[in-house]
């Protein structure tokens, strides 16, 4: 296949979505209104600095309103652009259909580096586009929920929620107008972790499927499994993670922006990312062989390739040389549609990105129910599991006449805490949204691949939600 010119992130997506759409039976024209952005808001503002003034430019996206509010991140990067926030809400639609999160997609984002501007500087920035948004109508608890994304944190969603809150004081419900807040701000636990989370439990999920891991050419589950992983940022890093301390696996190269780590023998992922922390990138770290062309290392031969950094990364100019039997999109839309469609000729798997890395919106959702609520969870009933817990136990020493050995015991009391819970409900919901793509993989006509079974249970849910309101 010759290739020459990849798409641009938004035509991907939506050829994406018509070859899903060519294995379903739509009624006339309701495909061509699921495909479209709704609206996009662009704004400019000027922020005063010293005696000069810098103009700034955003967009906040929303791509589908079938369910209230919308939902999806703001991003601070100097390459922000219409079609990229576009891109990303239409995927975020996807996203919340898929996993079943009551949202519909929206997408925001800033054109700033962020790493130019001090903390003071960018919580005026912040606030200022806050505004900007939440005039418009979107910011809003029950119209439009932005998260955190690339160069934003739980720092900057502090930000937000207190502006908005500060806009809006008669709102009790303010603080649900962002999740990914810090947990003293009404955040939840489990958030910061959650979309590196939800694909350590995604490809759990998918090694529970030996149908669709056949193709692969793997067996068994993911203990020993040599990984390569693209992005050591939040959810490359929780990602990689919990797969090298949970499950076993080995991460036998990392790709930064300043080059890449490469160890046969496995790499330490938390050393390589305290080193990150003190050294601005992976040069220089001991305990593995230093690559300065990193985009070369995702040829590597390797069982999971797990791209966790930028989109395009593999493209029609690198997809031929992809050794990975198993390619695991924790970034979004880091293959271009061609790429894709070389990976597809060659028979590489490909775990689809708005599934993948739903972990995040997933946890957002449990966020923003904790704030419409007013309560955390687990308070009213940990205790109770504990007093449950403890009877069992005593109850068990009697009829045996022995005692329960106390690591046993401790975990027979343990009452779920908030963590526990948002795990537990990550996990299910991950499980859940797999095993609805398998099924329509392996009984609908006309669906070859996992991104385009993916695509036809959104697609399908948000068709219904249509038809159900007369729309």
């Amino acid at each position: 296949m010759t290739l020459t010119q990849d798409s641009s992130f938004l035509q991907g997506v939506n050829r994406s979505y018509d070859r899903a759409v060519s294995a379903m039976n739509l009624p006339p024209g309701l495909a061509e209104k699921i495909k479209l952005c709704n609206s996009v808001f662009m704004v400019r503002f000027p922020i005063g600095f010293r005696g000069r003034y810098e103009v700034f430019t955003g967009w906040r996206a929303v791509h589908s309103e079938h369910r209230l509010p919308v939902k999806g991140g703001i991003r601070y990067a100097p390459s922000v652009n219409q079609d990229e926030i576009e891109a990303l809400a239409a995927l975020m639609s996807f996203k919340c259909s898929l996993v079943e999160a009551p949202f519909g997609g929206s997408k925001g984002g800033l054109c700033i580096d962020p790493r130019k501007y001090d903390r003071d500087s960018l919580e005026r920035i912040t606030r200022r586009f806050t505004m900007e948004l939440a005039k418009k109508g979107y910011i809003s608890p029950s119209l439009n929920v932005p998260a955190p994304d690339m160069g934003t944190g739980p720092r900057e969603m502090s930000w937000i929620a207190d502006t908005y809150r500060s806009m809006h004081p008669e709102d009790i419900n303010a603080l649900a107008c962002v999740t990914g807040k810090p947990v003293t701000q009404g955040g939840i636990a489990g958030r910061t972790e959650a979309t590196g989370r939800g694909v350590q439990y995604g490809l759990r999920e998918f090694f529970r499927h030996p149908e669709d891991v056949k193709p692969t050419g793997l067996t068994g589950g993911l203990a020993g499994k040599r990984i390569v992983l693209q992005g050591l940022g939040n959810v490359g890093y929780y990602a990689g993670k919990f797969l090298q301390e949970e499950d076993d696996a080995q991460i036998i190269a990392i790709i930064e922006h300043d080059g890449a780590l490469v160890n046969d023998t496995g790499l330490d992922v938390e050393a390589v990312r305290q080193h990150m922390n003190e050294h601005k990138g992976v040069k220089g770290f001991p305990g593995g062989a230093y690559v300065e062309d990193g985009l070369s290392v995702l040829e590597t031969e390797c069982d999971i390739l797990i791209p966790a950094a930028l989109e395009a990364q593999i493209t029609s100019r690198n997809a031929a040389r992809i050794k990975a039997k198993l390619v695991a999109e924790a970034a979004n839309g880091p293959l271009t549609f061609e790429a894709q469609e070389i990976l597809r000729e060659r028979n590489i798997t490909v775990i689809p990105d708005f599934y993948l890395n739903a972990g995040g919106v997933t946890v957002s959702y449990f966020e923003w129910i904790k704030n419409l609520s007013h309560i955390r969870f687990g308070r009213m009933e940990r205790r109770l599991e504990e007093l449950r817990g403890t009877q069992f136990v005593q109850v068990l020493e009697e009829m045996t006449g022995k005692p329960v050995p106390k690591a046993w015991a401790d975990r027979l009391k343990h009452g779920a805490d908030e963590l526990d819970l948002v795990r537990s409900g990550l996990d299910d919901t991950m499980r859940k949204a797999y095993q609805d793509v398998h099924e329509v993989l392996h009984t609908r006509e006309g669906v070859g691949d996992l991104r385009s079974a993916a695509f036809v249970v959104a697609i399908e849910r948000i068709a219904l939600a249509y038809a159900e309101m007369g729309i």
